[in-house]
């Protein structure tokens, strides 16, 4: 018998847009990420690229509601 092993899960790709870390700065008149991204994760932040954020929460409000209906 095989010894099958799972492969780790990659984790998927988030979309700022949606985050509730995503915030507009009214000083920079812009949205920034309001948590401490290292230096790559800033990268690909700047970028506007797709990446998977270990601080990504879904900051749609309405989530829940859906659930429990």
């Amino acid at each position: 018998m095989q010894n099958k092993t799972k492969a780790p899960k990659k984790p998927a790709a988030t979309n700022c847009d949606y985050c509730m870390y995503y915030e507009y700065d009214e000083d920079y008149e812009c949205y920034t990420c309001s948590k401490d991204l290292d230096e790559d994760e800033m990268a690909h932040f700047m970028r506007g690229e797709s990446f998977a954020c270990p601080f990504y929460r879904n900051g749609d409000e309405y989530l829940v509601v859906r659930k429990q209906m």
